[in-house]
């Protein structure tokens, strides 16, 4: 029998006819647990929308009150022209001041007037504290707090203090020169230091607490000694730096 012929009955069919394979395809059906999926990804991608949309509208606000708060203030600095108040010892007495060689002890007796000025026509200053330390070299010797009190504009203020006692004071060699040629005029340097915190005051409004530094440099005499050739002290403008 040759190849590829097929013999039933003596006739001849041709080669036999095959049923076609029949291929089924699954439909791709979402489960429950996808839609939900898809469900929860919309209502976070909303929520974050939302919520960038908030963060925006309260970034918004805050701008534009710090834009106003700004143009107040600037308003009423321009308005009231606020100003630094001035100081001035108008008095210094000095009845002790003594160093002890072998304990390092200075013992000291500073009596001190001040004159405080405030130039403003609109503004009061409130001090809430006040201190001052008295300084000889770079080392200081003494502190004493005055008390608080409120000051009106325009206004001069005249406040005393006394800075009294004893304290250890390490000079280095600069400090003990000074020291015998003080001791030697009977003028001594004394460098005064005052802390304060304050603040402006207009009508019912009191401003952000200011910490100014105030510095004066002093010459006085040592009035128990006689030996001062005439001099005496002389009021003294200080340094105020805010």
């Amino acid at each position: 029998m040759a190849t590829g012929n097929y013999h039933l009955n003596g006739a001849n069919y041709g080669p036999p006819i095959r049923s076609p394979v029949r291929t089924y395809y699954s439909e791709d059906r979402t489960s429950g647990a996808d839609v939900c999926c898809s469900i929860c990804a919309c209502f976070s991608s909303c929520l974050f929308c939302c919520g960038s949309c908030l963060v925006n509208i309260i970034c918004t606000i805050f701008f534009y009150a710090a834009v106003t708060l700004g143009v107040i203030a600037l308003f009423l600095w321009l308005l009231l022209r606020p100003t630094v108040m001035k100081f001035q010892v108008t008095d210094a007495n000095l009845t002790s001041f003594e160093l002890d060689p072998q304990s390092q002890n200075l013992h000291y007796n500073l009596s001190l007037n001040f004159a405080i000025r405030n130039p403003n026509q609109r503004l009061g200053i409130r001090y809430d504290q006040l201190e001052v330390r008295g300084y000889y070299g770079d080392e200081r010797f003494g502190a004493v707090n005055m008390t608080s009190f409120y000051q009106g504009h325009k206004n001069t203020a005249l406040v005393g203090t006394e800075l009294k006692g004893q304290n250890l004071v390490l000079l280095d060699a600069g400090g003990r020169r000074d020291l015998r040629e003080d001791r030697k005029s009977v003028i001594y340097r004394i460098d005064v230091k005052l802390r304060l915190k304050m603040r402006f005051k207009f009508a019912f409004l009191n401003s952000w607490a200011f910490k100014p530094k105030i510095k004066c440099h002093l010459k006085v005499p040592l009035s128990t000694a006689s030996s001062a050739g005439g001099f005496q002290f002389h009021p003294t403008k200080c340094h105020v730096d805010l």
